[in-house]
């Protein structure tokens, strides 16, 4: 495998992610930020975190599978999210664990960053995600 994901014991623990991912391969994938379209444009979940967290997370693996990659070869994910207080993890992890087994969505999750915004480019988005995979 050309990703190996860790988290030294002298870093915070536990957290929902590894702290370091390593990767050797020579092909990269980088998937635009996702958010909770379908392929017409059509807005999916309005108002419900959870539910586009979900889907942000399909269509970014729609992006990975396009280039023959899967959350597998995942090094990075970077999650921005519209309004962002603590008292909204909750619904964020739930919508991750509602896709999981469905998208083979790694546990814990690959190095990733949670980055509150003020908006995003449209008012019903909340949230957005990007990926980085390396391939072989």
């Amino acid at each position: 495998m050309p990703v190996h994901r860790f988290s030294p014991d002298s870093l915070m623990q536990p957290v929902p992610y590894h702290h370091v991912a390593v990767a050797t391969g020579s092909r990269q994938v980088h998937v635009s930020g996702q958010i909770a379209r379908t392929a017409d444009g059509a807005p999916v979940a309005p108002d419900d975190l959870a539910g586009q967290v979900a889907q942000a997370l399909r269509n970014t693996h729609t992006g990975l599978e396009s280039a023959g990659a899967g959350f597998g070869d995942v090094v990075r994910l970077t999650f921005y999210v519209t309004r962002w207080s603590p008292d909204k993890i909750e619904a964020f992890m739930a919508g991750v664990h509602d896709v999981a087994d469905e998208l083979g969505l790694p546990t814990p999750l690959p190095p990733a960053s949670l980055i509150g915004v003020d908006h995003l480019f449209e008012p019903d988005v909340l949230v957005e995600v990007e990926a980085t995979a390396v391939l072989d």
